[in-house]
């Protein structure tokens, strides 16, 4: 498996390797001592999540308190997805810029997303099936979002294609309303919980 950083510090893609026969085929999305050696430490699985989407659909952007945060490693199962991540963490050197990563689920890679930066995809197949190994529990209170439409946050979703959101993604401020109220996470706080999980691995 290739493990390799984006341009946003605690984004990986992981390129596993796919083995095709006339039955079909076989990978594995995830594998711990690739993760490992690329990051320096395990990968805390706490709970594992599937979506189904129509195409359309944007899921986020959303990010979660930290501490503790929740990391996520994400691929896809089925279809064809545009993810985004976006670095939210304030105080970063690259504090509201994006990382585009289209997954399908012909590749199977994977991106892993530290605490601190936010997720959305949009659905580019008829259906799309999103796996997710999270590092800690849903908690409601913990979870918020940005607005994934926001047009200075301008993020690029895919043409011609017509979004489909959930209210409560409608309804979710957009980066400078975040920003000014407090809400986003802060970088020394997300940087004090990376060196604590290498300090543990």
């Amino acid at each position: 498996m290739k493990a390799s950083e984006l341009s946003i510090d605690g984004l990986w893609l992981f390129e596993p390797t796919v083995f095709p026969d006339d039955r079909g085929s076989f990978t594995a999305p995830f594998q711990g001592p690739a993760f490992r050696e690329a990051l320096g430490f395990d990968l805390t699985v706490a709970q594992a999540n599937q979506s189904v989407s129509r195409r359309g659909v944007i899921r986020g952007v959303h990010f979660a308190d930290v501490p503790p945060g929740q990391a996520k490693y994400v691929h896809v199962a089925e279809g064809a997805v545009r993810d985004v991540v976006v670095d939210l963490r304030v105080g970063s050197p690259t504090f509201g810029r994006f990382e585009v990563v289209d997954l399908d689920a012909g590749s199977l890679r994977a991106l892993y997303l530290a605490e601190g930066l936010g997720h959305a995809f949009q659905a580019l197949s008829d259906r799309a099936t999103v796996g997710y190994l999270c590092s800690t529990p849903y908690a409601p209170a913990a979870e918020h979002g940005i607005d994934p439409l926001d047009p200075e946050l301008g993020l690029p979703w895919a043409d011609g294609v017509t979004p489909v959101l959930s209210a409560k993604d409608r309804a979710a401020p957009i980066l400078r309303h975040a920003l000014d109220t407090g809400m986003l996470p802060s970088r020394e706080l997300c940087d004090v919980r990376y060196q604590q999980l290498r300090a543990d691995g």
